[in-house]
């Protein structure tokens, strides 16, 4: 039976983190093409126009993807995760009923209009459509973390035969981890966004096709990321606190601390060490004396509880690698900072202009091999995020090795080939139309279509023409 959790937390991890990468750029490019429609409309500038139709393309592609790669995950919580389902499913499976009929179905509704409404519908009428897919996508990332928040740090039910049933529904989706876990993640997919945005346009600038075009898009995605980046720092380190207070387990793990610091002394913390999980304590370690008391409550002499006071059954597994995925994803964030601001202060030194960008090369590589920065930030996150609240599916309520359906180890086994599989299509079809994409380019030739003409049908009525 262990064989067959630990392959069905597996399947889980490896449906979870593929499906991932795409809904964090779906939301973060339709919110970019909110703001170039609407500056079209405003200036009427046509380049503004083209932005709209040249990255509605890329959206198009990862949109499809992100649909078909996480119908899996849906289905695993039945086949794979039956234990779960009936325990929790009054609250889980309403939040999940909630995202599929009020998030996905108004972005799914509205994103025809958008790619094809173009002169069919009024100008007005196309931003509206366009304004519902990116709410749609923000909503569908915003009741999926309420879920998830919940799993962390579970409110507002009550255990009646061996189920939960909900007695709070504001107190469950209002739950001590909502906050900072739907922050956390729409502000990384806002940057996983526009770092993509930026490092396309630099590609693209660096090979001095279009330059103007595509600087609009980078200093659209820079003063994006100007703010941005130093704000998702800012929320990292207030939910690290809020992890610390919450779930002790998790905080103690990520920062390797295995002895809880006595009154009046500050908690050392590791900025590189190895965790020794049988030895309860690490083989090595660079310390800063009293700094982990201050990120984990402010304070130089604060408690911080350490894992040697957490039974050994309830301690997360594989403690090295939330040690080093929570300092990858920190490093990242930092270096998106040092990058913003890096260039806004070459910007403003060279007033922005055209010839002086291009030709800082090395600035402009740094932005494309920054592409794929957003991505490992985010799975490193969520690799924190889920197996720091391992033992428990629920924490505090329900075991993982309770949630577990029943099934062989040949069963899941087939299932992880076949998905495997399934993925690394979905992969290469994605990169195959993206790359044909990239090698085209904006169509410069492309004009506003005219607004559609209204006219009185026979009965008096108005419709478009």
């Amino acid at each position: 039976m262990q064989t067959a959790i630990d392959l069905s937390r597996a399947q889980f991890a490896m449906t979870a983190l593929f499906h991932i990468v795409w809904p964090i750029l779906t939301i973060s490019l339709a919110t970019f093409l909110v703001i170039v429609e609407a500056l079209w409309l405003k200036t009427r500038d046509v380049a503004y126009y083209r932005h709209a139709r040249f990255w509605a393309k890329l959206l198009v592609l990862n949109f499809a993807v992100g649909v078909v790669s996480g119908i899996p995950m849906e289905m695993e919580f039945g086949t794979n995760w039956a234990g779960f389902s009936n325990f929790a499913g009054e609250f889980f499976g309403n939040i999940l009923g909630f995202e599929g009929a009020m998030a996905f179905m108004l972005e799914a509704g509205f994103i025809g209009i958008m790619l094809f409404g173009w002169g069919r519908v009024g100008r007005g009428a196309h931003l509206f459509a366009t304004v519902m897919v990116a709410f749609g996508a923000s909503l569908s990332a915003l009741w999926i973390m309420v879920a998830n928040s919940w799993m962390q740090t579970p409110a507002g039910v009550t255990l009646q035969n061996g189920k939960l049933i909900v007695s709070d529904y504001t107190a469950a989706i209002f739950n001590p981890d909502m906050v900072w876990g739907v922050s956390h993640m729409y502000v990384a997919a806002l940057e996983t966004g526009a770092f993509v945005i930026a490092g396309i346009s630099a590609y693209y600038l660096l090979n001095r096709r279009h330059p103007e075009f595509f600087l609009k898009s980078f200093k659209i995605a820079l003063l994006a990321l100007v703010v941005i980046a130093p704000l998702q720092v800012w929320i990292g380190d207030s939910s690290g606190s809020a992890v610390f207070k919450d779930q002790p387990a998790k905080g103690a793990a990520i920062e390797g601390h295995w002895v809880t610091n006595k009154p009046g002394e500050g908690a050392p913390w590791a900025l590189l060490a190895w965790p020794n999980q049988a030895a309860q304590k690490n083989d090595w370690a660079l310390e800063l004396p009293d700094m982990l008391s201050v990120l984990a409550t402010h304070t130089t002499t604060g408690k911080v509880i350490g894992l040697r006071d957490i039974p050994r059954a309830d301690q997360p597994p594989m403690i090295p690698l939330l040690f080093y995925a929570f300092r990858i994803m920190a490093g990242i964030g930092f270096w998106f900072v040092v990058l913003a601001f890096w260039t806004a202060w070459i910007w403003r030194k060279t007033r922005g202009k055209v010839d002086a960008l291009l030709a800082n090369r090395k600035l402009l590589w740094a932005w494309v091999l920054s592409i794929p920065l957003p991505y490992v930030a985010v799975e490193m996150g969520w690799t924190v995020r889920e197996v720091g609240r391992q033992p428990w599916i629920i924490d505090g309520l329900l075991r993982t090795d309770q949630a577990a359906s029943v099934l062989s180890p040949s069963t899941l086994t087939a299932s992880m080939v076949m998905f495997a599989g399934f993925y690394v299509l979905l992969l290469a079809s994605f990169a195959v139309f993206a790359r044909r994409w990239l090698r085209a380019g904006p169509d410069m030739t492309l004009e506003p279509p005219a607004a559609p003409r209204r006219v009185l049908d026979v009965q008096g009525g108005v419709y478009g023409h």
